[in-house]
């Protein structure tokens, strides 16, 4: 199912889609949203990794060892966030495939809804609430 992208919808309190009923659920206009909302951040982090690029291309060479350190740790540091924004990147695409095959906005562990307060907070969730807590408080029990 593709759905159109509508990158800018107005979430109204009174009557939007936030306290729309629970049959609808993911409708056409919530996932249009989601998926709008999705492709502008992905939109946002191939620019700013097209700028790194171009900057580390703009190499300026420098006489004096601590300022080319300086500016070694800089780029260093600009790479780090570069790759992790790429996890992120794949992250998003991932989810973009779980709007077109239906399953967005189910948790991939209970197939309970996730809820739109959570996805608009985090709309690359793939767990509900509970099932993330839970997820984590198993991590942090494996770590000690």
């Amino acid at each position: 199912m593709l759905v159109t992208p509508v990158p800018k919808l107005v979430f109204e309190s009174g009557g939007g889609f936030l306290v729309a009923p629970d049959t609808e659920y993911m409708s056409l206009q919530q996932l249009a949203f989601f998926q709008g909302l999705l492709y502008a951040e992905r939109d946002t982090l191939i620019r700013a990794a097209n700028e790194t690029t171009a900057h580390l291309h703009e190499f300026e060479a420098t006489p004096d060892p601590s300022d080319r350190a300086s500016l070694e740790e800089d780029h260093s540091l600009e790479l780090r966030v570069r790759d992790r924004e790429r996890k992120h990147l794949h992250t998003i695409d991932e989810v973009l495939l779980r709007i077109e095959d239906g399953s967005y906005g189910w948790c991939e562990e209970t197939g309970e809804a996730i809820g739109i307060p959570r996805l608009l907070a985090r709309p690359t969730a793939t767990l509900s609430l509970e099932a993330q807590e839970r997820h984590e408080s198993r991590r942090r029990l494996q770590t000690r």
